[in-house]
């Protein structure tokens, strides 16, 4: 039976929810207005004959937006060049450092073989390697390896090693090196969102944590000594998922020895306040630009005798910059209408 408690593994199943929902809302909000308005666009969102939504011009704010959605596409289009040029570079890296590693299998009949299979792992997908300068650490996406350093069996009890060995045969059945590769392209995908990459480190943690869960409980305690032991930290091969993270450490031994723990963030105050107003402004633009431009050509009016040419789309302001007319006192007072070129701008 696990040694954590169960108030602390609810709360920590919530938190996981809390943070999938915030990689999906980021994901969702960030997109959206880029390629939401292409599909809506024939759906009429205001009148072109409606120039203003109470004080505001909004052929005024639909001028002002219309650059912020341009630039939005081009972020778009820059996150998707960037996750595939980094993501590239991270597998070239990985596969470049796997063939470099001197690699041998595990005899069944060895330390290593032996732990194991107490850990319900195949030992055909154990790797051992001299010299190896962290602990153990699982790659590959469909068929995940458990690569160890070929001396942890002296630095380790049995029931230490077994445990280990218990921790990576978690991270095989659910093959989180997959789950973090494709987790670390979605954050590279929306770069101008800080917070994403923050809340995507916090699910790193968690997988972290729900492999240690996974060890049987007869070896929890095994597995958090080993942590201490273990405890110098490690800078895992691009590409894989370590058994060791220096910032954890404390985390994972307290609730594994049966404390109630909380949880660290790796966002911040200001990451949110950022994602929030780059989403705001996003958004904003994305709606404006389905309020289709009042005229598509110059037209000219006649007005107390006098003949007006208009420019295009500015509805009663030939030639003005958007923010000269964007707000309108005469609009929220009930003076005369624009159109009877009454309108008073501040």
């Amino acid at each position: 039976m696990t040694t954590v408690r169960p108030p602390v593994i609810r709360r920590e199943e919530q938190r996981r929810r809390v943070l999938l929902f915030a990689i999906v809302a980021a994901l969702l909000l960030g997109i959206a207005p880029v390629i939401g308005h292409h599909a809506i666009g024939a759906v009429p969102w205001l009148s072109a004959e409606q120039h203003h939504l109470a004080m505001l011009c909004l052929v005024a704010l639909h001028l002002l937006l219309e650059p912020v959605h341009d630039v939005a596409h081009w972020l778009l289009y820059a996150g998707i060049g960037y996750a595939v040029l980094e993501r590239g570079r991270v597998m070239w890296r990985h596969a470049r450092a796997m063939r470099e590693l001197p690699v041998a299998r595990v005899s069944p009949l060895s330390p290593l073989g032996i732990a194991a299979a107490r850990a319900g792992l195949a030992v055909s997908r154990v790797r051992a390697v001299n010299g190896l300068p962290m602990p153990a650490f699982t790659t590959g996406w469909l068929a995940p390896r458990v690569v160890v350093a070929a001396d942890l069996p002296e630095r380790l009890s049995a029931d230490e090693l077994a445990a280990v060995l218990a921790h990576e045969a978690a991270h095989v059945r659910r093959r989180d090196p997959l789950r973090l590769f494709a987790l670390r392209a979605l954050a590279s995908l929306l770069f101008w969102l800080p917070v994403l990459r923050r809340v995507a480190a916090d699910l790193e943690d968690e997988v972290e944590i729900m492999a240690d869960d996974a060890v049987p409980g007869a070896l929890a305690l095994p597995l958090a000594s080993a942590v201490l032991k273990l405890g110098a930290g490690e800078q895992a091969l691009a590409g894989t998922v370590g058994f060791q993270r220096a910032d954890l450490l404390p985390r994972r031994i307290r609730r594994l020895a049966g404390e109630d723990v909380a949880a660290t963030t790796h966002t911040s105050t200001r990451s949110l306040l950022g994602a929030v107003a780059a989403l705001a402004l996003v958004w904003s633009s994305g709606v404006m630009v389905l309020h289709p431009l009042a005229d598509t050509h110059a037209t000219t009016h006649t007005h107390a005798g006098h003949d007006t040419t208009h420019d295009p789309a500015h509805c009663d302001h030939p030639r003005e910059a958007p923010f000269a007319h964007l707000f309108c006192r005469s609009v929220w007072l009930g003076a005369p209408s624009p159109e009877d070129g009454a309108c008073t701008h501040s």
